[in-house]
C-alpha cells in the first residue's frame, strides 16, 4: 500500500484496520491497539519522516502469518535516532504537545522494531491472545 504524505490519507489506514478486524474477528482491545499504533506510525512517517512533502510516499506492507500481524511502515525521510527518544512520561516532557507517538507504538504493539536508520518501523501484534 502506498500513501501520499497528506494527513487526510490516514483515513486509508482506518479502512485497512477495519477490514483486518472484520476478517479476523479481532477483539475490541486488540482492534484499538492496532488502530492507534498503526495511525501513529503512518502519522510519524508523514509528518516527521517525509515532512508532509506530498511528492514523497509512505509505503505500508501488511502480512499475517502464524498468528502474528506484521505492519511495516517506511518513509522517504532521513531517519532519526530511535534509540534516544525522550520519555514523554518524564516530568520535563509531560506538557510537550508532541513526542508520544513512539511511546504509544511501543505500549500498544507486542513488538516494535526500527530499521534503516529509523525510516522503517515494524509493528507486530499477536492475534491469538
Amino acid at each position: 500500500m502506498k500513501i501520499a504524505s497528506k494527513i487526510e490519507n490516514l483515513r486509508e489506514v482506518e479502512k485497512v484496520v477495519d477490514e483486518i478486524a472484520t476478517k479476523f474477528q479481532l477483539k475490541n482491545e486488540l482492534y484499538g491497539n492496532i488502530l492507534i499504533a498503526f495511525l501513529e506510525a503512518v502519522n510519524n512517517a508523514i509528518v516527521h519522516g517525509n515532512k508532509q512533502n506530498e511528492e514523497k510516499d509512505v509505503i505500508v506492507n501488511i502480512t499475517i502469518e502464524k498468528g502474528e500481524l506484521h505492519i511495516v511502515v517506511k518513509d522517504q525521510g532521513k531517519g532519526f535516532d530511535y534509540e534516544n527518544v525522550p520519555d514523554p512520561t518524564a516530568p520535563e516532557n509531560i506538557e510537550n504537545i508532541s513526542g508520544r507517538g513512539i511511546f504509544l507504538m511501543r505500549k500498544l504493539s507486542d513488538k516494535l522494531i526500527f530499521d534503516e536508520n529509523g525510516t522503517k518501523a515494524e509493528l507486530i501484534f499477536y492475534l491469538d491472545k
